[in-house]
Parts: C-alpha cells; sequence; structure tokens
C-alpha cells in the first residue's frame, strides 16, 4: 500500500512517532462506523 501523503497521527503512549513502524489503516466508511459504535453508551 503507498503510503505516501499520508497523514500520520501518533498515539500519547507512542515515544517516537516514527512513520516507518507497523501501519494500521482503516478505509474511511470503517472508520466512521467503529468512531460511531465507540460513541455509543455503554449498557
Amino acid at each position: 500500500m503507498d503510503l505516501t501523503g499520508a497523514l500520520w497521527r501518533t498515539s500519547s503512549r507512542s515515544g517516537n512517532g516514527d512513520p516507518t513502524g507497523p501501519v494500521l489503516v482503516f478505509a474511511p466508511a470503517a472508520w466512521r462506523a467503529f468512531v460511531a459504535v465507540a460513541r455509543r453508551p455503554s449498557a
């Protein structure tokens, strides 16, 4: 996967911000679905 021009976000727990390490990629629709579920109040 070509990640040229990708916007890198570094976890506050990361410590180094190195964009050459492993990458977790989400399609935009999958990310929106994840966020929608994460925002739901827990029962």
